[in-house]
């Protein structure tokens, strides 16, 4: 390990160099949609692992994503059963579900304003006293990569929230995020419907994919 869990980067603490590991015990592989048109119902993915590898040039680092497709959860027995039937995933014979990353960028947002709040705080006259613009710990990135559900691969872009980084005390470095997209499901082959008597559709096409854990550098 190295010495210091963090480095700042464009005025950003970021994590060290090297491979990190999604924590278990501190994950969401989350996902929403639409029931009825009129109801959000949510549910998540309970096993997944994920492989983040980052560089030195944050921007050149990647990741790697499995999901168990089987451990589909929504609350609902009768629900999920149908979830990994043929209808929609076919688990048994799409056991998982990949994404693997193909670029990141970084959405710089300053934010002047409250660095100017601060100024004004100070006497007038004292500039040898202004105070310093402190690195942020949270950032924005654009992640882009393929998504690949029952066999078909479709590029998926995740608006990812950088959390932070830091060393815990148990000596591990450690950092956080959250991470959300929009996805079609009938691009991925996933067309089960029932058309109501009333207008639309039992189940909404779009789904919100919403993720967010811990990753652990190894050694």
């Amino acid at each position: 390990m190295t010495s210091s869990a963090t480095r700042v980067w464009e005025g950003m603490t970021i994590p060290a160099p090297g491979t990190y590991l999604l924590d278990p015990a501190h994950k969401r592989i989350g996902f929403l949609a639409r029931h009825m048109m009129v109801s959000p119902v949510r549910g998540e993915f309970a096993e997944g692992t994920a492989r983040i590898t980052v560089a030195e040039d944050p921007l050149d680092s990647w990741v790697t994503a499995t999901i168990q497709a089987a451990s589909v959860t929504t609350g609902n027995s009768d629900r999920d059963a149908h979830l990994r039937s043929p209808d929609f995933l076919d688990v048994e014979r799409y056991p998982t579900l990949e994404y693997r990353s193909t670029g990141i960028k970084w959405q710089a947002k300053d934010d002047p304003i409250f660095y100017w709040a601060r100024l004004r705080s100070h006497r007038l006259g004292r500039r040898d006293s202004l105070p310093p613009q402190v690195a942020r710990v949270a950032g924005r990135f654009l992640l882009s990569g393929d998504l690949t559900v029952k066999g078909i691969t479709r590029q998926v872009d995740l608006q990812v929230e950088f959390g932070g980084a830091r060393r815990d005390p148990y000596g591990k470095d450690i950092f956080g995020f959250s991470a959300t997209a929009e996805i079609d499901r009938e691009d991925f082959g996933l067309v089960w419907n029932v058309v109501l008597d009333s207008g639309g559709v039992l189940v909404g096409k779009n789904v919100r994919i919403e993720l967010a854990g811990e990753a652990i550098r190894q050694p």
